[in-house]
This record gives C-alpha cells, sequence and structure tokens, in this order.
C-alpha cells in the first residue's frame, strides 16, 4: 500500500512542478494570459503542494 502512495506522491510532485513552471513562465511573459490565469496557477501549486504532503504522510504511516 505504500507503494501505491508513494507513486501518487510522485505524480502529484510532478504536477506541482508543472504548474510551478507554467505559473512562473506567465509571470514572466505577462499579458492577458497571466491576468487570467496567474492566480489560478499558483493556487493550484499550493493546493497540490498539500497533496503530495498528505501523500508523504500516508506512505510513511503504511510502511510502520
Amino acid at each position: 500500500m505504500s507503494n501505491l502512495f508513494f507513486t501518487l506522491m510522485l505524480v502529484a510532485m510532478l504536477l506541482v512542478l508543472l504548474s510551478l513552471v507554467a505559473g512562473v513562465f506567465s509571470m514572466t511573459k505577462g499579458g492577458e494570459f497571466n491576468k487570467k490565469y496567474g492566480n489560478k496557477l499558483m493556487q493550484a501549486r499550493v493546493t497540490l503542494q498539500g497533496v503530495a504532503l498528505l501523500f508523504f504522510v500516508l506512505a510513511v504511516w503504511a510502511q510502520s
């Protein structure tokens, strides 16, 4: 079971990285896309970080 949580944690971490890169790219480019999606991308990053942390805790808990 801990392998499942570990895999889900890695997927969540990859999604965090993708949303971070998209958000930073949006901020550097600016314009309408940044105004429309910049804040949403950063909110998604924070939410995904929480999900990744939850899966980390579950993986540690399931292993013991």
